[in-house]
């Protein structure tokens, strides 16, 4: 058995993570690395499977998380892009590197299962394609964001809705993905740009990352969007909860050439109901996976952005947990209490 190392593990859908300590694999096995996190963020895909909305867990107990910082401690056969000693940012997107055969855990002589990458865990074996080196002047606590929330934000304006100079966005829910889209979209000199979200502190921060107008999602949605983009629609609306209803709304908000790129995913059996005519005559509907974000090319981009001041991540981190507190992140999650992303710290 290897050395103990302290996590938070799913054990039962619906229910608090469990806190405990799991022993590492003996043996790196072709492709797999020993990774010392330092942070880890918290997503609202983790929110969806603690809750199951994808249906019944077929893997439980397992780890949970998927963007995260840390450093390389030990690297397994055929390893080739990173080195021990290398600070990496840990994503759920795959990149360059193998794809490993992906780890399992024991607890007190229990299984616990993981996927290619797990960052709820203060030390982790990680597939070498879902990591990244970053600088060492680049600050781990931000280092999280770069594994998801501001790779899937900038991805969907640049990637997926490839927004012009002018276009008008709408974006529905600004937590830290939809804070990313916001931002990105102003970056893009996207205009007007309206953040819509059913909490206050939210459209307070959309408003500092570039928001032109800010509208809290009621009965008159349309009405308000409408007013500030024009009564044909938007030019391209991104929505990231992945309530359905939402969903329908962006679709109806968008003009009749407009994008509407889905983030959010509802849940399983949670349908939605769409007119599909439009879609015949160039308007566009679509998913993204992650913005479409191949890591070893986007991360340092970006990071090279923010170093020459043209990328605001400091303020997109607004919370930070101790591991020991992770349920209370997530409950301060879902209650909306946290305005951007939140951290949680494992060094």
């Amino acid at each position: 058995m290897g050395e103990l190392v302290k996590a938070a593990i799913l054990v039962e859908q619906n229910a608090p993570l469990e806190v405990t300590e799991i022993a590492l694999p003996d043996e790196l096995d072709y492709g797999q690395v020993r990774v010392r996190l330092s942070w880890s963020g918290l997503c609202g895909a983790q929110l969806n499977e603690i809750q199951g909305a994808k249906g019944p867990d077929r893997y439980l107990p397992h780890l949970l998380g998927h963007e995260g910082s840390g450093v390389v401690e030990a690297i397994g056969p055929g390893v080739s892009t990173v080195a021990e000693g290398d600070r990496v940012v840990l994503h759920w997107r795959p990149s360059a590197g193998i794809q490993c055969r992906p780890p399992s855990y024991d607890w007190d002589g229990r299984t616990v299962n993981a996927g290619w990458v797990t960052t709820f865990n203060q030390a982790a074996v990680v597939s070498e394609n879902r990591l990244t080196r970053i600088p060492e002047s680049f600050d781990m606590r931000l280092a999280p964001l770069m594994g998801c929330a501001v790779t899937t934000g900038l991805g969907v304006i640049s990637n997926e809705a490839q927004v012009r100079i002018g276009e008008s966005v709408v974006v529905l829910g600004v937590g830290g993905v939809g804070l990313t889209v916001v931002q990105g979209a102003a970056m893009a000199s996207a205009n007007p740009i309206v953040a819509v979200d059913v909490h206050a502190n939210k459209l307070d921060l959309a408003s500092r990352f570039g928001a032109t107008h800010t509208v809290r999602s009621a009965e008159d949605l349309h009405e308000r969007v409408l007013e500030v983009v024009g009564a044909s629609g938007a030019d391209v609306v991104v929505e990231t909860t992945g309530i359905p209803a939402l969903i329908e709304s962006a679709y109806e908000l968008a003009g009749p050439q407009g994008r509407t790129i889905l983030v959010g995913v509802p849940p399983k059996g949670k349908n939605v109901h769409l007119y599909t005519l439009p879609l015949h005559f160039r308007k566009v509907l679509k998913g993204t996976e992650g913005g479409g974000t191949v890591p070893d090319r986007d991360i340092p981009r970006y990071i090279a952005l923010y170093e020459a001041g043209r990328l605001e991540l400091d303020s997109l981190v607004t919370a930070a947990y101790a591991l020991d507190n992770i349920n209370d992140a997530i409950d301060d999650m879902r209650g909306g209490r946290i305005s951007g992303r939140c951290v949680v710290e494992l060094s």
